[in-house]
């Protein structure tokens, strides 16, 4: 039973995250040539949001939104009051429209492999969805908003066996 509710009340949650993408317009400033920015546009259409792009590049809006040099990207997005930099995964957008900091916005400074628009070439770098709270400030004094690791996932995954049943103990640690 509380499975059912549980299972019922995330429905729901996901059902308003994506009600309030669907009523969100994203205006992308990008270069008209760069094919990783149309398939993070692509990528935010695909989780419900409305999109605009701005085909004249974006260091200007960068520079007007307060995104320092040193996290910045090909893409800047504004939506409702905040600045995308670069390749922020959607969830993590949904996330910050729901939680409504304080802030700037985020950025995926760079452009690692494996983030959205730049997937493709089978290699997955780590990086992070940094928290900008204030205007040009340096990537150095963000906070990190998100974590993405291929890597530690997968090293988990090894270390653990398949079957592991948990192991019956007092509470004295062991050493194996």
């Amino acid at each position: 039973m509380k499975l059912r509710i549980g299972a019922i009340l995330a429905a729901g949650l996901l059902g308003v995250a994506a009600q309030a993408a669907a009523t969100t317009t994203v205006d992308v400033y990008k270069s008209p040539t760069c094919g990783c920015c149309a398939k993070w546009v692509d990528h935010m259409r695909d989780h419900g949001f409305t999109v605009k792009t701005h085909d004249v590049g974006n260091k200007e809006i960068r520079k007007k939104s307060g995104i320092s040099e040193s996290l910045g990207s090909c893409h800047t997005a504004l939506i409702n009051g905040y600045a995308i930099e670069g390749h922020v995964p959607a969830p993590d957008i949904i996330r910050m429209l729901k939680e409504k900091p304080k802030a700037i916005g985020l950025s995926v400074p760079d452009m690692p492999h494996g983030t959205p628009g730049m997937e493709g070439s089978g290699r997955v770098d780590p990086y992070n969805v940094l928290l900008i709270e204030e205007r040009d400030q340096a990537r150095k004094d963000t906070k990190i908003y998100h974590r993405y690791d291929p890597y530690a996932k997968k090293a988990v995954q090894e270390a653990e066996p398949a079957n592991a049943e948990p192991e019956k103990s007092s509470s004295v640690m062991r050493l194996k």
